[in-house]
């Protein structure tokens, strides 16, 4: 049984609101791209607006993987007494 059920419940809370953030952002950035002016200023909101953009709504992701792989090792490492030494009668 997990010790790190807290942990496991916000990394994929996280990863969720990540995905959303990631999909809002896309869209942005094509209303934005479609908003500008003349090809100079939709090429530099493609090639540059665009991976900020998708590069900061990612983060949610990317800490909600680290929350996993801290619980995975938690996990890993856990000393569990029942276990770890055989019966003594």
């Amino acid at each position: 049984m997990s010790r790190y059920k807290t942990l496991r419940l916000w990394s994929w809370f996280l990863v969720v609101l990540g995905l959303i953030s990631v999909i809002s952002a896309t869209v942005g950035v094509i209303a934005w791209a479609i908003a500008v002016d003349g090809f100079w200023d939709t090429l530099a909101v493609i090639m540059v607006g665009a991976p900020i953009a998708l590069l900061l709504a990612a983060w949610p992701i990317a800490l909600g993987q680290a929350l996993r792989a801290i619980a995975d090792i938690g996990d890993a490492v856990a000393f569990d007494p029942l276990t770890a030494s055989p019966a003594r009668f």
